[in-house]
């Protein structure tokens, strides 16, 4: 039985690609039930993979393979806290080393167009603090940055 509230993510036909990528790059997280069209569609025939039902670290979602009229933005994003350099290098690197590409401030985009948000909690530590001063060096040396380099991040917080 599918959640009762779901994100739904649009793919031009390559949903199952894109669910089993997630779900062998981020913790708890896992495909599914695929369906196939009963009949022809838009952007597909029968017995084509119309949607897939797929976990990522448990947010439950469906891949909807609608075509090429939709691609993402950044308007939507995942954001995924990371608890050391290494998660954050593992997490960054599988998207963008795999068709992804690079952003600033820890986004970058999978192949697929949608974006995501690796953010150290250290740096949402750093970014509220309650010391203006130090919170702004963490905010303004994270702005330089793609990656998020936690060394430099608690080396600017500490001023």
């Amino acid at each position: 039985m599918p959640s009762k509230n779901t994100i739904c993510l649009w793919y031009d036909n390559d949903a199952r690609d894109a669910a089993t990528f997630y779900a062998q790059t981020f913790p708890d997280s896992s495909v599914g039930n695929v369906l196939r069209a009963p009949a022809d569609f838009p952007s597909g025939k029968k017995g084509d993979v119309l949607t897939v039902e797929f976990k990522v670290m448990g947010i439950p979602c469906l891949g909807l393979n609608g075509g090429p009229a939709f691609k993402h933005s950044e308007a939507f994003s995942f954001q995924v806290a990371t608890d050391d350099q290494a998660e954050t290098d593992r997490l960054w690197n599988a998207i963008v080393k795999n068709g992804g590409q690079e952003s600033d401030c820890g986004w970058c985009k999978d192949k697929w167009g949608l974006s995501w948000q690796i953010t150290p909690r250290i740096l949402t530590e750093a970014i509220n603090d309650p010391d203006p001063a130090a919170a702004k060096r963490a905010f303004e040396a994270m702005m330089t940055m793609r990656k998020i380099d936690i060394a430099a991040i608690e080396t600017a917080w500490r001023g």
